[in-house]
C-alpha cells in the first residue's frame, strides 16, 4: 500500500520483488480490487503493481481532468519507487492510460494490453451530461445503472453478490474526480495517433460489450502496427471479472511472449514460456477467447489537433462548450450564404474570447446567461444554460444567476429566463432509464 501525495496515485504491489513490473489499470468507477482474480496467476511470473484512479478506492481525492494527467501521476508514482520499464495492462479508461503512455513515453513501456477501451470513448457529449448528472443527483443513479453496462444479464442474474459489489464501488467513489474522469474521457481521442503506438498491442474485448463495442477494438488493431484483437465470449465491459480464466489466460500469453527487451539493463525481461502466440488464432476450446486476426480494416477518421490556428482553437473549444451535436447542426446547416458567419464566431467568439485567460468557463457562462437572458435571445440562452451545466454550474447556481439578472434586467425578462432554464435542467439532468 502507499502514501499518496496529489502527484502520485494510490497503488499495492503483489509478486516477487525481483520480477519486471507489470502494471494493472482499473477502469472508471472501480477500484484495484477489479483485478483480483487475475493476481494469484501473473504474480507468479510478475511484480504485480495496480493503482486506484483518483476518489476511487480511498484513494486521496485530487481530480484529474485529463488522460495524460492520470499518465503523469502514474509515471511520477512509477519514478518514486524506481520503475523505469513495465509492461501495461489497463481496463477502460485504465487502457487510455496505459495506451497515453505508449504515445508519449514510448521507452518506458515494454508491452500494452488494452482491456474494454476505446480510442475515442462514445461522444464527448455523453460524458460530459453524465457529469452533469452526477453534479446534480450524485452517483447514486449511475451506481444503480452499473450493472447494466459492466454485466451481461446471465451474469447479474447469477452473480448477485458481484453486481452488489460492482454498485458499491461506484457510490463510494468521490463524485468530484468521477466527474474529472468523465471530463477526461470525453476529450481523450487518438485515433490519428494510433499509427505511433510501436509496441505489441493486444487488444481484448467482450463479445457483448456495449460501452466499448467491437467496433472500436477494431479501430485500435486497424491503427496499431503491432496489435492483435482478442474477443471474449459472454463477456459485457467488466471483462476481467465476469470471465476472469479467459482474460488471466490472454494477458499470460501476450506478456510471456511479447515483452520487448530493453535498450539498457532494468531487470525488465521477459519471462520464458512455451510459444503461444499462434494459439490465439486456432480454434479455441468452448468458452476460451476468440482472436480475430484477418478483418477489413475500418477507415480511421482524419482529426484536427486544436491548434493549428485560432478557428482550430475556437472549434475545440465550441465541441466543449456547446456539445458536438450543437456544433454539427450548425456546420450542417451552413452555405455559401451562413458559412462565412459560422467560421467567424468559431474563431473570433470561440477561439480568441472563450480561449481567454482572465476567466474561467464558469465565470463566462455566468455573464452570457445574463446577457442573453437580458436582451431576451431566449433560443442561445438554452443551449448555453445546457453548456453553462457543463462547465460546472449546478442548477441551484444558475437560478442564483436568474434571480440576480430578475433584480437588474426585470422580473418578465426573468420569467421567460426562468422557463427555457427550468426545461434545459430537467432534460440534462434527469438520468437515463
Amino acid at each position: 500500500m502507499s502514501e499518496t501525495a496529489p502527484n502520485t496515485l494510490q497503488y499495492r504491489f503483489d509478486g516477487p520483488e525481483d520480477a519486471p513490473v507489470l502494471i494493472l489499470g482499473p477502469s472508471l468507477g472501480t477500484t484495484w480490487h477489479m483485478w483480483d482474480r487475475q493476481i494469484p496467476e501473473l504474480s507468479r511470473h510478475w511484480r504485480v503493481l495496480r493503482f486506484d484512479l483518483p476518489g476511487h478506492g480511498g484513494a486521496p481525492a485530487h481530480p484529474a481532468a485529463a488522460v495524460s494527467d492520470l499518465a503523469e501521476r502514474l509515471l511520477a508514482t512509477l519514478d518514486g519507487l524506481g520503475v523505469d520499464r513495465f509492461g501495461y495492462a489497463g481496463c477502460s479508461i485504465g487502457g487510455a492510460v496505459g495506451a497515453e503512455l505508449a504515445l508519449r513515453h514510448p521507452l518506458r513501456v515494454g508491452s500494452l494490453a488494452l482491456v474494454s477501451a476505446s480510442p475515442r470513448f462514445g461522444t464527448a457529449d455523453s460524458y460530459r451530461q453524465r457529469g452533469v448528472v452526477v453534479r446534480t443527483n450524485g452517483l447514486d443513479p449511475i451506481a444503480r445503472a452499473t450493472p447494466e453496462r459492466w454485466f451481461t444479464p446471465a451474469f447479474a442474474a447469477g452473480q448477485p453478490a458481484i453486481v452488489d459489489w460492482s454498485v458499491q464501488m461506484v457510490r463510494t467513489t468521490d463524485p468530484g474526480c468521477y466527474i474529472a474522469a468523465c471530463e477526461a474521457l470525453a476529450a481523450f481521442d487518438i485515433r490519428a495517433e494510433l499509427g505511433r503506438i510501436g509496441v505489441p498491442t493486444l487488444v481484448v474485448v467482450g463479445a457483448d460489450d456495449e460501452v466499448t463495442p467491437p467496433a472500436d477494438a477494431r479501430v485500435f488493431v486497424a491503427g496499431i502496427p503491432d496489435a492483435r484483437l482478442a474477443l471474449v465470449p459472454g463477456a459485457s465491459h467488466l471483462a476481467p471479472v465476469e470471465q476472469p480464466a479467459a482474460v488471466t489466460d490472454l494477458l499470460v500469453r501476450h506478456f510471456s511472449t511479447s515483452w520487448l527487451p530493453a535498450d539498457q539493463p532494468t531487470g525488465m525481461t521477459a519471462i520464458p514460456a512455451p510459444a503461444a502466440r499462434a494459439a490465439l488464432a486456432t480454434a479455441p476450446p468452448s468458452g476460451a477467447p476468440v482472436a480475430e486476426i484477418a478483418y477489413t480494416a475500418e477507415p480511421v477518421p482524419a482529426v484536427a489537433d486544436g491548434r493549428a490556428d485560432t478557428y482550430e482553437k475556437g472549434l475545440r473549444v465550441r465541441r466543449e462548450v456547446l456539445g458536438d451535436a450543437h456544433v454539427d447542426r450548425a456546420q450542417a446547416g451552413a452555405d455559401e450564404f451562413t458559412g462565412d458567419f459560422q467560421e467567424f464566431i468559431t474563431r473570433y467568439a470561440w477561439g480568441e474570447v472563450w480561449t481567454r485567460p482572465g476567466l474561467d468557463r464558469r465565470t463566462r457562462s455566468v455573464i452570457t446567461l445574463t446577457a442573453l437572458a437580458a436582451r431576451g435571445h431566449l433560443d442561445e440562452l438554452a443551449f448555453h444554460t445546457r453548456a453553462a451545466l457543463r462547465n460546472g454550474l449546478t442548477p441551484a447556481e444558475i437560478k442564483e444567476v436568474l434571480l440576480h439578472t430578475a433584480v437588474y434586467c426585470g422580473v418578465p425578462t426573468a420569467n421567460s429566463a426562468f422557463s427555457v432554464a427550468q426545461r434545459v435542467i430537467r432534460e440534462e439532468t434527469t438520468p437515463e432509464g
